[in-house]
C-alpha cells in the first residue's frame, strides 16, 4: 500500500482542534434540532440528530451516506458484523444496507448528537476522474460499510455545511461545494476504498452494486438470482460471493428485509392493515409474512402497530 503523507496543522492540529470543532458542531446541532430529536434540513441530503434517551435496536435501511457523531456513540449491526462509532470515528455506508441500529446511552445532560449526509455516486465518480488520490489496498471481501477516523478536515467541512442551515440563500451555491469536499476527504482515507471501488465502472463491486440497486427499487417483484448475476456480468456463484461480501447477507435475505421494513412503514404511517401491506411488498402468503415479520421485529404485525401507536400517543402527551 502506498501510504499518504500525514497532514500537519500546527500545534492546534491535534486533539485540541478536534475537540473545539466537535464542541462547535454539537452546539449548532443542539440549537437547530431542539426538542425535535431529528431534523431533515434544507441542505440537500443533510439530517441532524439530537437524542436525550437511549434507543432500542431498530431495523432500518441506511442509504449511501456519511454518519458523524460529535457526542455519544452508536452501534450498527450488519448481518453478523457490529460497527461501533463515536466522536472519533465516522460510519461510511456505500450502498443501501438493511441494518439494526442502537444508541446505547444518551441523557438530557449529555445527549447523543450527530449528523448524516447522503452521498451522491455521481460526485464520487467525478472526483475519481479529476483528483489525485492515495492508492489504498483493495477492500477485498469487506462489506459496503466501514469505520474511518473523523479528522479535523472532515469536522470543519461538516461544521460549514451545518452553518448553511441558517443561511438558506447560500445553500444553492455552497452546499454542493462543501459536500464535494467532504467526499474528497473520505476518499483520501482507507475507509473510502470500498466507496471508491463501487464508483469505479467495471469493478466487481460496482457491478454487484448495480444488482443491489435493482433489488432496492424492485423488491416487490419476484427475485431470480440468475438474472441478477447476468445483470452484474458474473457467474451465479461469483455473484453470490460478491453480494454477500458487500451486504453480509444473501440476495433473498436482502430482499426480505427491504420488504418487511417497507410493510412496517406502510402500517405505521398510513394505517394499512397487515394483509394489505404484505401483498403490496410482494408476499403472497399473509401467514408467511407474519412469521417473517415476527422473526425480524420480535412481535406480530398487529402487536407491533399497537405498541407503536401507544408510544406515539405517550410522546405527544
Amino acid at each position: 500500500m502506498k501510504k499518504p503523507k500525514a497532514s500537519t496543522n500546527g500545534a492546534d492540529g491535534g486533539a485540541g482542534l478536534v475537540c473545539r470543532l466537535q464542541s462547535e458542531l454539537s452546539s449548532k446541532i443542539d440549537r437547530l434540532v431542539g426538542r425535535a430529536e431529528k431534523r431533515i434540513t434544507d441542505v440537500p441530503g443533510l439530517t441532524i440528530v439530537r437524542r436525550v434517551k437511549p434507543t432500542a435496536p431498530s431495523c432500518v435501511t441506511y442509504e449511501p451516506s456519511l454518519a458523524v457523531i460529535t457526542q455519544g456513540r452508536k452501534e450498527v449491526a450488519l448481518g453478523t458484523r457490529t460497527f461501533l462509532y463515536d466522536a472519533s470515528r465516522y460510519l461510511l455506508t456505500s450502498v443501501d444496507l438493511p441494518i439494526v441500529s442502537h444508541i446505547p446511552e444518551a441523557s438530557e445532560s449529555k445527549p447523543f448528537i450527530g449528523l448524516a449526509l447522503k452521498l451522491e455516486p455521481s460526485v464520487v465518480r467525478d472526483l475519481l476522474s479529476v483528483a489525485e488520490l492515495p492508492t489504498w489496498e483493495s477492500p477485498g471481501d469487506s462489506p459496503a460499510m466501514a469505520i474511518g477516523k473523523t479528522t479535523p478536515e472532515i469536522l470543519d467541512a461538516c461544521r460549514r455545511l451545518v452553518d448553511l442551515v441558517d443561511k438558506p440563500r447560500e445553500i444553492p451555491v455552497l452546499g454542493g461545494l462543501i459536500q464535494r469536499e467532504i467526499v474528497f476527504r473520505i476518499l483520501q482515507g482507507p475507509a473510502g476504498a470500498r466507496l471508491r471501488a463501487i464508483a469505479t465502472l467495471g469493478n466487481q463491486s460496482q457491478r454487484t452494486a448495480r444488482a443491489i440497486e435493482w433489488i432496492r427499487t424492485s423488491f416487490a417483484k419476484p427475485l431470480r438470482v440468475e438474472e441478477l448475476a447476468e445483470m452484474a456480468g458474473m457467474a451465479v456463484s461469483t455473484f453470490h460471493h460478491h453480494f454477500r461480501a458487500l451486504t453480509s447477507m444473501s440476495p433473498v435475505q436482502y430482499q426480505k428485509q427491504l420488504r418487511l421494513q417497507a410493510a412496517r412503514g406502510r402500517m405505521f404511517t398510513e394505517g394499512v392493515d397487515a394483509a394489505s401491506a404484505a401483498f403490496e411488498v410482494g408476499y403472497e402468503s399473509p401467514s408467511q409474512f407474519s412469521r417473517e415479520y415476527r422473526r425480524l421485529f420480535g412481535q406480530s404485525p398487529i402487536k407491533d402497530v399497537r405498541n407503536h401507536r401507544l408510544s406515539q400517543s405517550s410522546a405527544t402527551e
